[in-house]
């Protein structure tokens, strides 16, 4: 990997820390799941991000189904060029990621009833 790959990487990792919302410790069996779909996806380098991804904000839609979380802030519109997404296979739910110049920028996740309640115990103003 490039060390412009791994100098944005310790950057995420130095600015989760001051936030304090990593997804591994807010959701660590999430985090393990996320990592290895990741990796039978063959997408190592998306999976090698799961342990330094931080959750800015959770999607404000109000539909029950809806656990979604933006690991960037949120854009104003579309994402633009340089967007993917990446459809996982979890046992439970529905997982998309959006990817954003090779950056998890947010994960869809739906049906997945816990980690919308985790994730609105985390995250209940809309403000952060």
């Amino acid at each position: 990997m490039s060390d412009d790959y791994h100098e944005s990487t310790e950057h995420m990792l130095r600015a989760e820390r001051k936030r304090g919302l990593l997804l591994v410790d807010v959701l660590p069996a999430f985090a393990t799941e996320l990592q290895q779909l990741l990796e039978e996806k063959g997408e190592p380098e998306l999976a090698a991000q799961v342990p330094v991804l931080m959750i800015f904000d959770r999607c404000r839609c109000g539909n029950d189904f809806c656990a979604t979380f933006y690991t960037q802030p949120k854009p104003r519109g579309s994402f633009g060029s340089g967007h993917r997404n990446v459809v996982l296979t979890p046992d439970e739910g529905m997982l998309i990621l959006d990817v954003v110049e090779q950056a998890i920028a947010c994960v869809e996740v739906l049906d997945r009833d816990e980690i919308g309640r985790k994730l609105q115990a985390a995250l209940p103003r809309s403000d952060l």
